[in-house]
């Protein structure tokens, strides 16, 4: 006999949490299927695990600047394989504990989900029925059509592998790339970052970009955009990545090399054609309020949906979403506007809101205001490498448009510019609101 829910959610990370808390709230009768990990990638494999890693190298730049504090320190060094260890400490219980949450609000599924019908999945042998759907099976590490790529290693080889590489290659320079390598340059690890765009983090003000590079550099990173990488080859335990930079044929070797271009929809195994579902080979066409243009049963959330920004929170909201959608009828549309973000880079890149060359596009008398923070005197008091800023504003309705900060504890000063743009909060009235004083905030009054 099939089985039948109200909802099935296929994927228990965040989007699909966040579309459970809202439909248990409303007493919906909700099966999970999950093939892996509870909670998804964010707290096992990604942004959790990561940031552990991440304050490690924030404590390794702190001591190699102590000098500056009149500190002496000798012979500090990072073991590796203890900091992996201490990571897989603090994030053990996760899983366990993420599915006692999804026990509590429905029944679990274990196994890969295939559509067998409009409203049918089946799952380890057993079909089970809803009236409506959820993809929540986030993403997956996107697959570079390059000669020997198998012996390529993805961020979760990176999280798991205790043995610390002398030399490492990440293809690709988004933020996975960034963020590992200023970790791995930091624990004495020769980092060398091929990008096949002009830019770096292409998504992200270009000014920012080059505030980080050229800290990123400062490091020893090496640092290659506008590469085509033909092919990766191993020779006993060393792997050789060849590639052409403008014009020129090159070859780097390394112990590791890092797919580090990014991810994609985690939906080719699902078969989403029995199910009538939309999809153009790289994500699933749905409406303003996420649902399948093709079949009103379904629904998309997280990184599966692959239009927003691939982030934890994002996940979270946009399920929330959907929870609230199938519980009260489509009457939410997700807004990206003023979702503040962070490269966790050391020190870290953060931004929210529209770049320069978005603001341009979109408005006609803009203001943007850069500012170089180093000679200032609360990064002076921190010796600080790099402290920059930059925000946008609407001229004619004093708005904030965007708002980029590299250093300066930018990732904990994006949140107030982004809590302003939430609630409308003029730029005037945010540079006249009183900060505590000497704090990084403070400076938020000369910065825009």
């Amino acid at each position: 006999m099939t089985e039948r829910f109200d909802i099935i959610i296929i994927g228990a990370g965040n989007a699909g949490f966040g579309v459970s808390a809202i439909a248990s709230e409303a007493g919906k009768s909700i099966a999970f299927i999950e093939e892996w990990d509870f909670g998804g990638t964010c707290p096992n494999r990604g942004c959790t695990p990561k940031k552990i890693l991440v304050a490690a190298g924030n404590l390794l730049h702190e001591i190699s600047h102590a000098d500056e504090h009149a500190i002496t320190i000798n012979d500090s060094k990072l073991d590796w394989q203890r900091l992996i260890q201490r990571k897989n400490d603090m994030i053990d219980f996760i899983p366990g504990a993420m599915q006692g949450v999804a026990e509590k609000r429905g029944k679990i599924y274990r196994g890969s989900a295939k559509f067998v019908g409009p409203n049918s999945v089946e799952v380890d042998g057993s079909v089970i029925e809803a009236d409506n759907i959820v993809i929540a099976t986030g993403s997956k590490p996107r697959p570079l059509p390059i000669e020997g790529a198998e012996y390529m290693i993805t961020s979760d080889d990176v999280l798991s592998n205790s043995e610390l590489p002398d030399e490492i290659i990440f293809i690709g320079g988004g933020v996975i790339a960034m963020e590992f390598s200023h970790v791995y340059a930091r624990a004495g690890v020769k980092v060398t970052i091929l990008e096949a765009t002009p830019q770096l983090l292409p998504r992200i003000d270009s000014d920012a970009v080059a505030a980080i590079k050229a800290e990123s550099e400062r490091l020893g990173i090496t640092i290659k955009t506008g590469v085509m990488v033909k092919s990766v080859t191993k020779n006993d335990e060393r792997l050789t990545v060849s590639y052409t930079h403008e014009d020129t044929e090159y070859t780097s070797t390394a112990s590791a090399v890092v797919n580090g271009a990014g991810r994609i929809a985690n939906v080719d195994t699902l078969d989403l054609e029995a199910a009538g579902i939309d999809f153009n080979g790289i994500k699933i066409e749905v409406d303003d309020y996420l649902r399948s243009v093709s079949n009103p049963a379904i629904w998309v959330a997280g990184d599966a949906l692959l239009h927003s920004a691939q982030l934890s929170p994002v996940a979270t909201y946009e399920g929330r979403i959907v929870g609230h959608n199938i519980v009260n009828g489509p009457s939410k549309k997700p807004n990206y506007d003023n979702s503040p973000s962070a490269v966790f880079t050391v020190p870290a890149l953060a931004t929210v809101g529209l770049t320069e060359a978005q603001a341009k596009e979109e408005y006609d008398n803009i203001n943007v205001t850069t500012s170089d923070m180093t000679g200032w005197f609360s990064a002076k008091t921190y010796a600080e490498t790099v402290a920059w800023s930059k925000i946008i504003t609407d001229k004619d309705s004093d708005k904030i448009l965007g708002a980029h900060i590299v250093g300066h504890r930018g990732e904990e000063l994006i949140n107030i510019f982004g809590l302003a743009m939430q609630h409308g909060i003029s730029a005037s009235d945010l540079k006249e609101s009183p900060m505590a004083y000497p704090t990084f905030a403070s400076d938020i009054k000369n910065i825009i």
